[in-house]
C-alpha cells in the first residue's frame, strides 16, 4: 500500500517537506511526542507504515496505538505491516507466480474476470537460483549436466565460443602463448589499468580477452535447461501489472535488491515514506544495512502481500546491540559477521528485531553493515537494522544517487527522526535488552563442520577437526576410529597421483551469499591469489573450485584491479551469476574422487564463503563443510586440507624450496582499502543498472505467450497448474475429525525446511525421480527440486526426501518410513500414497525447532499435499490427543510450533 486511502484516520498528520512545496509526508513524531522519541528506529518504521495505511479495516487506529505503545505492548499484541514492495527469487517465486496463474483459472471457472487478478503490491522477481555449475576452470574439463529435458530442444551449445581445449594459461581461455616464470615475474607487480566497459586484460600477456568462456557456457546450459520456467516468468511480466523480472545472469536477489532495487525513501504521488520490503529469499535482511526494513517470509505470506494484505507479526522485542572498539587489521568482515552471529545466538534473539548502535557502528562501512545484516537468518532474528546515518548517505552518493533526491531524503528522515546521529543529544532509543560487543575481541574464524552456528577460530581449526573425528556422530562429530584417522587413499587424476585423507578439501567455492557483496573480502581473496601465484603456489586440480559473484559489479572490480586472472589461475574462474554451491547446485565430483572417498570412508571437506553448510547440502560424499571468508576459502584450497595449523605449517613451497606461510601472502587492510576506494565507484553501479535495464540477448530473444490465461502444457514437468484450487467452492467444506490415525514419520529435533522440502538435486532412486523417469526424462535431465517448484507433483514427491532425514522408525538417515499395515519400508511419498488409498488418516511427530530455516512455502504445502489430513491437525487437536501414546508429545509439539502450522492454517483458509 503506497499512498494513503481517502479514509485515512491520520490524514491530519500530512505535512509539506520544508525543502519542497510539492513533497508531502506523514509527520508521525507529532502523534507520539516523547513516546515516539524512545522508540527503536525499526519500530518507528513499522509505526509510519501503520499510520500511512490506517483505513479502519485492514489497519485500525487501535493497532496503530499499540505500535506507539511498543514499550508496554511488545510481545503481547499482533500488528499488521504493509511493506512498500515484494521481492521474489525464482526458486520460491515460481510457486507464487504459478499460484497467481492458477488463480486466474479459478476466477474464470467461478464466472469472474481473470484480467482482474494482479499483484496489488510492486513485485520484483530475480531469476538467480537456476544456475548450476556444469563448467568450471578455464579448460572446461567437465561434461555438461543438462538437467532439464529442453536442452536437447535448444540444440547444441552456441558457436559463440571456441571448442574446449587444453590451454597453457589457466587464467583466461582466450589468452594465447606460454606463461613462463620470467614473464609472470615481469608483470607480477602491475595492476592492469582497467576502466569501465573495457576488455579484461590478461596480466601475463596484456592482451584483451572476452567474457570468461565458463560463464557463457554455464549461461547457455542454464537457458536450455530452464527454458520453460523462463518463458513462464516472461509471460508473468507481460500479463501481470506490478511485476518486473530481473533476467538470469544479472545477480543474486539480495544483492540486486541492495544495488539496484532499494530506494531507502519511496516517493509515490509526491508522498515520501520509508522503503521496506518482504520476500521469499531469507537474505532480504541484507538491505537492513542500508536502513531499509525488510525480512524474508514464506511463499504463502508473500502472496498475501502481493494481494494487498498485510504481514502479521507479534509486536517484537528489539534487542539493542551496542558496537564498541574497532576490529583487528587481520579480521575480515565475515569474521565480524560470525563473531556477532555467535554472540547473538548465545544471547538468544530468535523472533526478535536486532538494532545496532554505538560508536562502533560509524566505523563500519555499508558493505560491512549489509554483510552483518545478511547473516541475520543464521542467528535467528527477524531482522538486523542499521538506521540511516551519514555513512549511508555518503555511500548512496558514491553509487550515483541524485543529489537533489539525497537532500530530500536527508531532510525527510530527520523530520521523522529516522536519521541516526552519533552526537544525538536526546540519547539512544530504549530497547527490550542491550548487549555489548567489542570489535577488538573478534578473531579470524570459520564455522562448521555441519552447522553455521558452530564457530571455530582459525588458530584452533586443526585441533577442532581432530576432535570432530573423535566425537560421536552428532552436530559436530564423525566417530572415526583412532586407528583409521591417519588413513590415506591414493588418487590418480589427470596423469598424476595424489593422496586423500580425512580433512582433504574437495570443494572450494567463493559464492554469492553473505560475502560477495563486500568488496573488501573479495579483493582480499584476489590479492591473496595474486601473491600465491607469484610465490609459485597452486591448487590441486581435483578440487572443485568455483567463483560465483553476487553481481557483475563484483566482476568489474575484480577484473579492473587485475586480480581476477590470478583467481582463475588457481581455478577460481567465474562460473556465472546466481546461487550455486550454496543451494546444492554443484555438479558431481569426478568418479576418481568419489571412489577414493568411498574406499577410505573419508571425511572430506567443502569450504565455501556462503552461510549455509547443512550436512549433505553441497554433495552427498562431502561430510564436513565449513563457512569461511573468501580469502580463507582460497587459502584452504591451496593447502588442500582443513587439517592444518596456518601459524606453524606452510601452505607450500616456492620454486627455491622455501616454505610459504599464510602470513606471507595475506594482504594488509591498507592494501585492500586502497583498491576498494579506487574501484568501488559510480561507473560500476551504472554498469549494473544498464545491464538490468537492457537485459541480455538470450532473455530478450526468448519467446513467451501474452495470453490472459497461461497455456499450460500437459506434458511439462516444470510448470503445472496446481491442484490447490481444484475443489475450490464459494462456501468452505467443513473439516472432519481425525480418528484411528497412523504415524507417517517419527522425527527428532531440528528438522529444517531443507529436511522437509529439499532444494538440491533429485536423487535417482527417489519418488520424484520415478515420476520424471515415467515421463521420459533421463537422470541428466532431472535438474533440481528448486527448479521444479512450479510442479506440485514433483514437490509432493520430494517432501521429506532429504537423504539426511532421520526417521526414528528406520533408525538411520534416509528418506524412508514404514508402512505399518504391510510392514514395508518405503519412500515417504509411496507410504503416504498407500495409506491414502487405504483411507487411513496420518499424523507426523517431530521435536523442537521443526521447520526452522527458509523456503517455508513448500515446507508447508508439501506436507499438506502429502498428508492431506494435516490441515485438520490445527483444527482438531483434541481428536489427535486421544490417540494412545502420543498425547504428551503432540501437546508439547503443537504448543511450541504454532507459528509454523499457522502456514498450514493459512493455506487451508485460502483453499490450498
Amino acid at each position: 500500500m503506497d499512498a494513503p486511502s481517502a479514509g485515512n484516520t491520520f490524514e491530519y498528520l500530512i505535512e509539506t517537506l520544508d525543502d519542497s512545496s510539492h513533497k508531502k509526508f506523514f509527520n508521525v513524531p507529532k502523534l507520539g511526542g516523547t513516546k515516539y522519541d524512545v522508540l527503536p528506529y525499526s519500530i518507528r518504521v513499522l509505526l509510519e507504515a501503520a499510520v500511512r495505511n490506517c483505513d479502519g479495516f485492514l489497519m485500525t487506529k487501535e493497532q496503530v496505538m499499540n505500535i506507539l505503545d511498543w514499550k508496554t505492548k511488545q510481545s503481547n499484541v499482533e500488528v499488521p505491516f504493509f511493506p512498500a514492495r515484494v521481492l521474489l527469487q525464482d526458486f520460491t517465486g515460481i510457486p507464487a507466480m504459478v499460484d497467481f496463474a492458477a488463480m486466474r483459472e479459478a476466477v474464470k471457472t467461478l464466472g469472474g474476470d481473470p484480467k482482474k487478478v494482479h499483484p496489488a503490491c510492486p513485485t520484483d522477481l530475480t531469476v538467480d537460483h537456476s544456475l548450476q555449475i556444469d563448467f568450471n576452470k578455464c579448460a572446461i574439463q567437465n561434461a555438461p549436466n543438462p538437467g532439464g529435458g529442453d536442452l536437447q530442444k535448444a540444440g547444441k551449445l552456441s558457436p559463440l565460443k571456441a571448442q574446449p581445449r587444453k590451454l597453457p594459461c589457466r587464467g583466461q581461455t582466450a589468452c594465447r602463448g606460454s606463461c613462463d616464470s620470467g614473464e609472470l615475474s615481469r608483470n607480477s607487480g602491475k595492476f592492469s589499468s582497467q576502466i569501465e566497459n573495457t576488455p579484461i586484460l590478461c596480466p601475463f600477456h596484456l592482451q584483451p580477452v572476452p567474457e570468461p568462456e565458463t560463464v557463457l557456457k554455464n549461461q547457455e546450459v542454464e537457458f536450455g535447461r530452464n527454458r520453460e520456467r523462463l518463458q513462464f516468468f516472461k509471460w508473468s511480466s507481460r500479463v501481470f501489472k506490478n511485476v518486473a523480472v530481473i533476467p538470469p545472469g544479472t545477480g543474486m536477489a539480495h544483492q540486486v535488491n541492495l544495488e539496484y532495487l532499494s530506494r531507502v525513501v519511496f516517493e509515490e504521488k509526491n508522498l515520501l515514506f520509508p522503503d521496506s520490503v518482504v520476500g521469499t529469499d531469507s537474505h532480504i535482511t541484507m538491505v537492513n544495512g542500508l536502513g531499509i526494513l525488510g525480512w524474508g517470509v514464506g511463499g504463502i505470506e508473500t502472496e498475501a502481500v502481493m494481494l494487498g494484505l498485510p504481514v502479521f507479526l507479534t509486536l517484537p522485542e528489539v534487542v539493542g546491540c551496542e558496537l564498541t572498539g574497532s576490529s583487528n587489521p587481520f579480521v575480515t568482515s565475515i569474521d565480524v559477521v560470525l563473531g556477532i552471529t555467535k554472540h547473538l545466538r548465545q544471547v538468544g534473539v530468535a523472533g526478535k528485531f536486532v538494532e545496532f548502535f554505538g560508536s562502533g557502528v560509524s566505523q563500519l562501512s555499508i558493505v560491512d553493515r549489509t554483510t552483518i545484516a545478511n547473516m541475520c537468518p543464521e542467528y535467528g532474528a527477524i531482522l538486523s537494522f542499521f538506521p540511516v546515518d551519514n555513512v549511508t548517505l555518503k555511500h548512496l552518493e558514491h553509487t550515483g544517487f541524485d543529489k537533489a533526491k539525497l537532500k530530500s531524503m536527508e531532510t525527510y528522515l530527520k523530520a521523522v527522526k529516522l536519521f541516526r546521529n552519533d552526537q544525538n543529544n536526546s540519547g539512544e532509543p530504549e530497547y527490550s535488552q542491550v548487549i555489548q560487543i567489542n570489535l577488538n575481541s573478534i578473531v579470524p574464524s570459520v564455522s562448521g563442520p555441519k552447522r553455521p552456528q558452530d564457530r571455530v577460530a582459525v588458530t584452533d581449526m586443526k585441533n577442532d577437526f581432530q576432535a570432530c573425528l573423535n566425537e560421536k556422530v552428532g552436530f559436530k562429530g564423525f566417530q572415526i576410529a583412532a586407528e583409521k584417522q591417519s588413513d590415506t587413499v591414493s588418487l590418480h587424476y589427470e596423469g598424476s597421483e595424489y593422496k586423500l585423507s580425512h580433512g582433504s578439501v574437495v570443494i572450494a567455492a567463493v559464492i554469492s551469499c553473505t560475502n560477495n557483496c563486500n568488496p573488501s573480502v573479495m579483493l582480499a581473496a584476489g590479492l591473496l591469489a595474486k601473491k600465491a601465484v607469484e610465490a609459485g603456489l597452486h591448487v590441486k586440480p581435483y578440487i572443485r573450485t568455483s567463483l560465483s559473484p553476487g553481481s557483475g559489479m563484483v566482476t568489474h572490480y575484480l577484473s579492473s584491479s587485475g586480480v581476477l586472472p590470478y583467481l582463475s589461475k588457481l581455478g577460481f574462474e567465474v562460473v556465472g551469476y546466481g546461487c550455486s554451491t550454496c543451494v546444492g547446485n554443484t555438479a558431481p565430483l569426478s568418479e576418481a574422487v568419489l571412489n577414493a572417498v568411498k574406499q577410505g570412508d573419508l571425511v572430506t571437506c567443502g569450504v565455501l564463503s556462503g552461510n549455509k553448510n547443512f550436512e549433505g547440502r553441497l554433495c552427498d560424499c562431502v561430510r564436513a563443510n565449513y563457512l569461511a571468508s573468501p580469502p580463507l576459502v582460497v587459502a584452504y584450497a591451496i593447502a588442500g586440507t582443513v587439517n592444518i595449523d596456518f601459524q606453524t605449517e606452510p601452505l607450500g613451497t616456492d620454486s627455491t624450496g622455501k616454505n610459504i606461510y599464510l602470513h606471507d601472502i595475506w594482504p594488509s587492510r591498507e592494501e585492500v582499502h586502497q583498491i576498494e576506494e579506487e574501484l568501488v565507484i559510480l561507473s560500476m553501479f551504472k554498469a549494473l543498472k544498464e545491464k538490468i535495464e537492457m537485459g541480455n540477448k538470450r532473455w530478450n530473444s526468448l519467446e513467451a505467450p501474452d495470453s490472459v490465461l497461461f497455456p499450460w502444457d500437459l506434458k511439462s514437468t516444470y510448470i503445472r497448474c496446481p491442484s490447490f484450487f481444484d475443489k475450490l467452492t464459494k462456501e468452505p467444506v467443513a473439516p472432519q475429525p481425525i480418528e484411528n490415525a497412523h504415524v507417517l514419520l517419527y522425527l527428532g529435533d531440528s528438522v529444517t525446511t531443507d529436511h522437509i522440502s529439499p532444494a538440491g538435486s533429485i536423487a535417482r532412486s527417489s519418488a520424484a525421480a520415478k515420476y520424471l523417469t515415467n515421463r521420459g526424462l533421463t537422470p541428466r535431465e532431472f535438474n533440481s527440486y528448486g527448479a521444479r517448484r512450479g510442479n506440485d507433483a514433483v514437490m509432493t514427491r520430494g517432501t521429506f526426501a532429504n537423504i539426511k532425514l532421520f526417521n526414528k522408525f528406520i533408525g538411520k538417515p534416509a528418506p524412508k518410513t514404514i508402512h505399518f499395515p504391510s510392514g514395508q519400508t518405503l519412500d515417504v511419498f509411496e507410504a503416504a500414497e498407500l495409506y491414502q488409498k487405504e483411507g487411513i488418516p496420518l499424523i507426523i511427530l517431530a521435536g523442537k525447532k521443526y521447520g526452522s530455516g527458509n523456503s517455508r512455502d513448500w515446507a508447508a504445502k508439501g506436507p499438506y499435499l502429502l498428508v492431506s489430513i494435516l490441515k485438520f491437525c490445527f483444527l482438531k487437536l483434541q481428536s489427535i490427543l486421544n490417540i494412545p501414546f502420543v498425547s504428551n508429545i503432540l501437546s508439547k509439539f503443537f504448543s511450541t510450533h504454532l507459528d509454523f502450522f499457522m502456514l498450514i492454517w493459512i493455506s487451508y483458509l485460502w483453499g490450498f
